[in-house]
């Protein structure tokens, strides 16, 4: 399988200077290629687009609205699409910055070929008044993806971009914006404007709940999946308010029995699967969740919280849940063998749980994250499986699948 930094290839670059030469006859084709396909083996992705983006401003016109004109004229090209265009809006950040009212409608003029949401960033922390000027524009404009562009590119925890500090610490102005594209027609915008809420949740929590209760009054359907899925990470948390918020009642009578994760230990690339009973006094909406406490070089870490399945539950009809949970090295967490507790959450409450961790693990028992997985899983060379013992109904890390069961028990 191609890396994925390989997105931004030799390729590309000269399939970006074709449409620019044809949107610009003066545009150096062979210096382009050449200069931004020099050192580009070694390169990260994000390093890639740097240097492609950092090369256009070699190649482009020195006056920054002559270059944006390129641009406008480059997007009426059908084939101007797709990754070729990302190092574009870092070009339009880098030498645009001081020219807001002609780089931001470049930025909108690209989103539909690739979103603009990282570039626009730094417009917002350079000029905040200019930048949202054109943000309450865009909120009516006639394309999906632009009005995307203001929620997403306004999000203050958005991935692989740098924070913005000041939503962080008031999302006011960015909630007034969301608050005219939370019921947006388009399902993309709408699903930005949640996840845009579940940012604002994990510093802001009052606000995130106090924004959805607004929504929800206006009794929209759309607007009831917008708050569903934008106040997951509270629904994690056990936050009380936002389960009311939801249906949930945070202190119904609700039992869970009959925990179990069978096998014992698990190799890494093996899995385990959970099983458990839930029973509750009446009927009631619930949210059944799990939470691993991973095993940690210095001791058990915070735990990662796993959704399972929201049902109703009703008086004297039990209901067995079961998940296979898989045990994988991934790069944003790494894997040490030691007991791993698991923790069963429903409505928010932890009703069922597995014994306390082991103590930490010994150096030699870690597991580098680029350890060799090509042989059999929970192998070293010279010994038999390498397993990571489970506390008596245990799970490791990893993405959890998605094929839990709900049945009668």
């Amino acid at each position: 399988m191609a890396d994925f930094k390989d997105e931004i290839s030799p390729a590309v670059i000269n399939a970006l200077a074709s449409e620019l030469h044809r949107a610009w006859d003066g545009f150096p084709v062979a210096r382009f290629r050449t200069d931004a396909g020099a050192g580009l083996a070694p390169l990260t992705l994000l390093a890639r687009v740097n240097h492609v983006a950092a090369t256009l401003g070699r190649a482009m016109p020195a006056d920054f609205p002559t270059a944006a004109q390129v641009l406008h004229r480059a997007v009426d090209s059908a084939t101007f699409t797709g990754w070729m265009t990302l190092p574009c809006g870092y070009y339009v950040a880098d030498h645009g910055i001081d020219q807001p009212d002609v780089a931001l409608p470049a930025l909108a003029a690209l989103s539909p070929r690739w979103s603009s949401e990282g570039p626009i960033r730094v417009f917002i922390e350079r000029h905040p008044e200019t930048t949202y000027e054109y943000l309450r524009r865009w909120v009516g404009h006639s394309d999906e993806h632009v009005r995307r562009l203001v929620s997403e590119g306004t999000r203050p925890r958005l991935p692989w971009a740098p924070r913005l500090r000041g939503f962080i610490s008031d999302p006011g102005p960015a909630v007034a914006l969301l608050d005219r594209l939370h019921d947006d027609e388009s399902a993309y915008v709408r699903r930005s404007v949640a996840n845009h809420l579940n940012d604002i949740s994990k510093d802001n929590p009052a606000i995130a709940i106090a924004t959805a209760r607004r929504w929800a009054a206006t009794g929209s359907d759309r607007a009831a999946w917008v708050i569903r899925h934008g106040l997951r990470t509270l629904v994690k948390q056990g936050n009380p308010d936002a389960l009311q918020l939801l249906g949930y009642d945070h202190t119904a009578a609700i039992t869970v029995t009959d925990l179990a994760v069978t096998p014992e230990a698990a190799p890494i690339g093996g899995q385990a699967t959970i099983t458990f009973t839930v029973t509750a006094d009446t009927t009631v909406r619930a949210v059944v969740d799990y939470a691993v406490h991973h095993a940690g070089a210095r001791g058990p870490r915070a735990p990662k919280v796993f959704k399972l399945t929201t049902t109703t539950l009703s008086p004297g009809r039990p209901q067995a849940v079961t998940r296979r949970h898989q045990f994988r090295q991934v790069t944003v967490r790494q894997l040490y063998p030691g007991l791993h507790r698991i923790d069963i959450q429903v409505n928010g409450r932890v009703l069922a749980t597995t014994r306390s961790p082991s103590p930490r693990p010994t150096p030699s028992e870690h597991v580098p994250a680029n350890a060799d997985l090509s042989r059999r899983p929970g192998t070293r060379r010279g010994t038999g499986p390498r397993r990571m013992p489970l506390a008596p109904a245990n799970g490791l890390c990893a993405h959890a699948s998605t094929d839990s069961t709900l049945s009668s028990a």
